[in-house]
C-alpha cells in the first residue's frame, strides 16, 4: 500500500479485543511495508555497523604505512557511506509511508464506526474522548507501527557491532558487549511511571477539549444568562491542570533522555580508559582502539531507537486500547457484533412498528405521538425504535418493523427504512441546498419540507446574511453547527432535512421544543399533512402536537400503559394529564369538580389554537 493508493477500499475488520491485539492486527496488515522498511533499515544500519571497522582498518594502514591497505579502506568507506545514505533515505520514505497508512486505516475504521453508530456513539463515549482518539491517538498508533521496523534494523546493527568487535578486538569487545545490554535496558524501570504521567496528561487534555467544545456550542446561551465568566474560569482551571500534567510528564521523559546520554557516555569513557591501558601494555593495537571507540560512538544512534520504541509503545498502547474500545462498540443491545452475513429479510412496506421492551405499537401509515415523563427514557426509546439502542443488557428485545427485528437488518437497510432525529440534531456547514441534499425517496420536494417545517423566516435570515450576489436562499451558507441561527431556526431546518428524506418510518424526538406555540401548531399541521399515509412517531409532551396525532400512547415507568386520542387521554387518564399539564398530585386533588380544571382549560386553548 502506497500513500497514493489511500484511502483503503476496505480497511478490514479489526481485532478490537484489546490495545495490544489491535496493534498486532495493524502490523500484520502492513507486512509488505514493514518488510520493505526493514530491508532498507538493514542496508543503512549495516553501513553504520561496518563504519568503525573500516575506520580502524584505515588507521592501522596509516600506522603501518600500508598504501594499498589505506586505498582499500578508502574504497570500503565510500561503499559504506553510499549504503548509509541510500538506506537512510529509503528507510525514511518507507517508514513514513507505514506511519501514514496505519493512521489512515485507523481513521477509516473510526469513521466507519461513527457512521454505523450515529448519535449513539457520543452516548457511549464522551465527545472529547472521540476527538482525542481520532486525532492524537491515531498519530501515536501510527508512530509505533512505523517504529517497529526501524527498531528491528537498529537491534540487528547493535548486535552486529558487538559480535564483530568481539572477533576484531576481543580484549576490548568484552567490555562493550557487557555494557550494551545495560544501556538498552536502563530505561525500563522508568517507563511505567512515565506512561502513567502521559496517560494522566492525555485524560486531562480530553476533558479540557470536551469542556471547550461544550462551552463553544452553548456560547449563545451562556451570553444570554451571563455565564461566560463562570465557564471561562472552569476552562482556565482545566487548562492549567493540563499544563501541570504536561510538565510532570515532560520531566519524566527528560530524565529518561538524560539516562540515555549519561550511560553511553560513561561506557565510552570506560572503553577509552581501558583501551588506552591495553595499548600501553601492547595488548591492543591503536587501530583496534580507534575501532572500539568508533563502535561505541556509532552505537549511540541505533541505541536511541531502543528509547524511541519504548516511548512509542508506552504512548501507543493506551491509545490503541481507547481506539479498540470505540471500535468494539456495536449497535446491538446485547453488545454482540452485527452478523456480516445472513441478515433478516427486509420487511415489506406498510408494517407496524413495535417495541417489545415497552409494548409501544405505532400502526403503519399513521401519526403516533408518544408521551414519556422521563426525557432520558424518551431518548432511549427513540434510539431503540431506530434499530440501534445505546444501553447494554443481555437478551433485551429489539424493535420490530413488520415483525422483523431492526437490529438484525443490514445497517443500510435499517436506516433506509427508519430515520431517527434526536432532540439535538447537528447542522454541518455549507449551503442550504447541500444541507437538504440527503439520500431521499424523491417524493418530497425541498420546498415542501421547508414549508411544512415553517422555515420561511429562516430562509429570509439566511438570504439577508448572505454575501452580495446570492439571490436564492438555497445557495446561502450555514455556519458550522448553524451557530449564526437561533435554536428554533436550527431545529426547524433539521426537521425539514428529516422530512425531505421521506423514510418509511420517521421518529422525531421533541422536534418543536425550541419554537413558540403558534409556530408549533403550524408545524404539527405540516407534519401531519406531509406525512399522510406514512408511519410517523413523535416523542413529545406538547398538547399542540399531541392533538394533531392520530393516536397517542402514554409510556410510564418503561411501559406503554394507555393509548387513544389526546382528548380521550386528557379526560380519562390522570397520569397522562399530569405529564401534559404539569399538574401536581396536590393540584389534581384540589381541583373543584364544578369548575373548569387544567384539563378543560387546556382543551379550550387547543380549540382556539
Amino acid at each position: 500500500m502506497q500513500i497514493s493508493d489511500l484511502p483503503y477500499p476496505d480497511p478490514g475488520v479489526p481485532d478490537a479485543r484489546s490495545g495490544p491485539r489491535f496493534l498486532w492486527w495493524l502490523g500484520r496488515g502492513q507486512l509488505g511495508g514493514q518488510a520493505r522498511s526493514l530491508a532498507w533499515g538493514l542496508l543503512h544500519f549495516c553501513g553504520v555497523a561496518g563504519l568503525p571497522y573500516v575506520v580502524g582498518q584505515g588507521v592501522e594502514a596509516v600506522v603501518d604505512r600500508d598504501g594499498a591497505g589505506l586505498l582499500s579502506a578508502g574504497g570500503l568507506l565510500l561503499l559504506v557511506g553510499a549504503a548509509m545514505a541510500v538506506g537512510d533515505a529509503m528507510l525514511h520514505r518507507t517508514a513514513v509511508t507505514n506511519w501514514i497508512t496505519a493512521a489512515a486505516r485507523v481513521q477509516q475504521l473510526l469513521a466507519r464506526k461513527t457512521a454505523e453508530l450515529g448519535s449513539a456513539l457520543t452516548r457511549r463515549v464522551a465527545a472529547g474522548e472521540v476527538t482525542a482518539v481520532s486525532t492524537g491517538d491515531v498519530e501515536k498508533i501510527g508512530w509505533f507501527v512505523e517504529a517497529v521496523s526501524r527498531f528491528l534494523a537498529a537491534a540487528f546493527a547493535v548486535g552486529a557491532i558487538c559480535v564483530g568487535l568481539l572477533f576484531y578486538a576481543p580484549s576490548i569487545g568484552v567490555v562493550v558487549a557487557a555494557g550494551v545490554p545495560v544501556l538498552a535496558l536502563s530505561v525500563l524501570p522508568l517507563l511505567p511511571r512515565a506512561t502513567r504521567r502521559a496517560d494522566l496528561q492525555r485524560d486531562k487534555a480530553g476533558k479540557a477539549t470536551e469542556l471547550a467544545s461544550d462551552t463553544v456550542a452553548g456560547l449563545r446561551v451562556l451570553r444570554g444568562i451571563g455565564g461566560e465568566e463562570l465557564f471561562l474560569g472552569r476552562y482556565r482551571e482545566a487548562s492549567q491542570e493540563v499544563r501541570e500534567a504536561a510538565v510532570r510528564s515532560a520531566r519524566m521523559w527528560a530524565l529518561i533522555a538524560a539516562v540515555q546520554v549519561l550511560l553511553p557516555g560513561a561506557l565510552m569513557v570506560a572503553v577509552v580508559w581501558y583501551g588506552a591501558l591495553l595499548v600501553r601494555d601492547g595488548r591492543l593495537a591503536v587501530g583496534e582502539l580507534v575501532a572500539a571507540f568508533s563502535a561505541v560512538a556509532t552505537m549511540l544512534y541505533p541505541l536511541g531507537l531502543f528509547q524511541e520504541i519504548a516511548m512509542a509503545y508506552s504512548f501507543s498502547r493506551p491509545s490503541a486500547a481507547r481506539a479498540a474500545r470505540v471500535l468494539s462498540l456495536t449497535r446491538t443491545q446485547d453488545g454482540a457484533a452485527v452478523p456480516a452475513a445472513g441478515h433478516a429479510a427486509v420487511p415489506a412496506p406498510g408494517g407496524d412498528l413495535y417495541d417489545p421492551a415497552t409494548g409501544l405499537l405505532a400502526p403503519a401509515g399513521r401519526f403516533t405521538a408518544v408521551v414519556c415523563g422521563d426525557p432520558d427514557l424518551a431518548g432511549r426509546l427513540a434510539e431503540r425504535l431506530g434499530g440501534h439502542p445505546v444501553h447494554t443488557g443481555a437478551g433485551a428485545p429489539s424493535a420490530l418493523l413488520g415483525g422483523v427485528a431492526l437490529d438484525e437488518l443490514a445497517l443500510d437497510a435499517a436506516r433506509a427504512l427508519v430515520l431517527v432525529q434526536d432532540k439535538d440534531p447537528v447542522l454541518l456547514s455549507g449551503t442550504l441546498r447541500e444541507l437538504l441534499d440527503v439520500p431521499a425517496s424523491g417524493a418530497v420536494a425541498a420546498g415542501d419540507a421547508l414549508a411544512a417545517a415553517q422555515c420561511g423566516d429562516v430562509l429570509a435570515a439566511l438570504l439577508e446574511s448572505a454575501p452580495e450576489g446570492v439571490d436564492d436562499a438555497m445557495d446561502a451558507r450555514i455556519t458550522e453547527r448553524g451557530r449564526s441561527l437561533s435554536g428554533g431556526q436550527r431545529q426547524r431546518l433539521a426537521l425539514a432535512r428529516s422530512l425531505v428524506t421521506d423514510p418509511e418510518v420517521l421518529v422525531l424526538d421533541e422536534p418543536t421544543s425550541a419554537v413558540d406555540s403558534h409556530t408549533e401548531a403550524r408545524i404539527a399541521d405540516g407534519i401531519a399533512a406531509l406525512r399522510a399515509g406514512r408511519t410517523t412517531v413523535v416523542l413529545a409532551s406538547s398538547p399542540l402536537l399531541l392533538d394533531r396525532a392520530d393516536r397517542v400512547v402514554l409510556v410510564h415507568e418503561g411501559r406503554a400503559l394507555a393509548s387513544g386520542t389526546h382528548r380521550e387521554l386528557l379526560h380519562g387518564d390522570p397520569r397522562y394529564r399530569a405529564v401534559v399539564t404539569r399538574e401536581t398530585e396536590e393540584e389534581q386533588g384540589a381541583a373543584d369538580p364544578g369548575t373548569a380544571g387544567p384539563a378543560e382549560e387546556l382543551t379550550g386553548i387547543e380549540e382556539s389554537a
